[in-house]
């Protein structure tokens, strides 16, 4: 069972050996969902600008994504051409960070201050997709209860439902 603290070395993550392994998958599908990083032949994808940004049509990549302007098509665009490229890097990062740090057989994963902040952002990211696939809103949980455990949609919902804790609790020791 997860597990998180405070110690004099840093923040203790215990995971279980299927918990790691979950986690190593939502981290990699994350990863694959952003994509990989332009080529570094591009001259204006080496200053972090992309040339044909567009609001995405996969709706877990809009939000992920958002428009910064949702009433000025040309101006969320030019906000997006200048600044989507950083975002996808630091959610790649993330991602690679909290995959940098899974053990295989799951274990006590040590976090620094600024490791466990990019572990709640993957996390973050990684809620917001499965919130966004499953049409999360407030009653959530009630509709969870709900359920009928066969349903296909049930252990997304409990996955939903761990990375929330373990968010939780991260956020708990860090503050």
């Amino acid at each position: 069972m997860t597990d998180v603290r405070k110690t004099r070395q840093g923040i203790r993550v215990r995971l279980e050996p299927d918990e790691t392994a979950l986690l190593r998958a939502l981290m990699e599908q994350l990863l694959a969902l952003i994509g990989d990083a332009p080529a570094g032949d591009d001259e204006l994808a080496a200053m972090g600008i992309a040339e044909n940004a567009e609001k995405p049509d996969d709706p877990v990549l809009a939000r992920l994504f958002p428009d910064a302007y949702r009433d000025d098509g040309e101006a969320a665009g030019e906000f997006r051409r200048y600044t989507e490229m950083g975002l996808r890097d630091g959610k790649r990062e993330a991602a690679a960070m909290v995959l940098g740090a899974l053990d295989a057989d799951g274990a006590d994963i040590v976090l620094d201050e600024k490791q466990a902040q990019g572990w709640l952002r993957a996390l973050n990211d990684v809620r917001l997709a499965l919130g966004t696939r499953l049409d999360i809103t407030e009653d959530w949980y009630e509709e969870a209860d709900r359920l009928d455990p066969r349903d296909p949609r049930a252990p997304v919902f409990a996955t939903y439902d761990w990375l929330t804790m373990l968010q939780e609790s991260l956020v708990q020791v860090l503050w």
